[in-house]
């Protein structure tokens, strides 16, 4: 079984599912929309590794920190038991990130390919999770449009498995304060600012290892 010990090698610190895509015509923002959006889920004086008007735990941070040999530059690697996601740079550095990960057994470690990103993405709920949460989801089964409450926040990578879809991105969050917890329907949720970020660094084709959440 793959662990998160075969995989990163942090530094000492710094500072102390599915969803589906639309498919259905939605209106789509203007980059003016989406720029305003952007200053708004922004601090004001932002830096990456103070900012902190979410009262997060400082560990979740972005940080850089010393990554394994032989690890490919722009990779993702998701530590489900820290709640870290890593993106690995070429200098053998990661950018670490905090991030929450899937309640329970819909997290869904695995070997995945961003196959598509998208900046104020749409989000439409599945039939499962409609089926299985319906107070909460089956009001949004016709989607929502994009915007800072939206599911997937202000940014969204999309994770297939060879061209099929699985549902699981890894995406902002209105709901900041679940970074560190297990909180999503399967996806891995960051900090929006986190997240637009690490949208800008990361390539399409590139793989994401979700590692067990034991």
């Amino acid at each position: 079984m793959l662990t998160r010990r075969h995989f990163i090698l942090t530094t000492s610190a710094l500072f102390s599912p599915a969803i589906a895509s639309p498919s259905f015509a939605m209106s789509w923002p203007s980059e003016a929309q989406m720029a305003a959006w952007d200053s708004e889920i922004t601090p004001a004086a932002y830096d990456p590794a103070t900012s902190n008007p979410w009262g997060l735990h400082p560990r979740f941070l972005p940080q850089r920190v010393e990554a394994n040999d032989g690890l490919t530059p722009g990779d993702i690697h998701v530590d489900a038991v820290a709640r870290y996601l890593y993106h690995i740079q070429n200098d053998g550095t990661a950018m670490r990130y905090g991030v929450a990960i899937g309640r329970g057994d819909l997290y869904e470690p695995g070997t995945y390919t961003v196959q598509r990103k998208a900046k104020w993405p749409h989000w439409t709920p599945t039939p499962e999770m409609i089926r299985r949460e319906p107070e909460t989801y089956a009001q949004y089964a016709n989607g929502m449009e994009p915007g800072p409450s939206n599911a997937l926040g202000s940014r969204a990578l999309y994770l297939y498995v060879g061209n099929r879809d699985t549902y699981l991105r890894i995406h902002g969050t209105p709901y900041p304060t679940s970074i560190g917890s297990r909180a999503s329907s399967g996806c891995v949720r960051m900090v929006m600012a986190h997240v637009n970020d690490l949208y800008s660094q990361v390539e399409t084709g590139v793989t994401a290892i979700l590692y067990p959440g034991e």
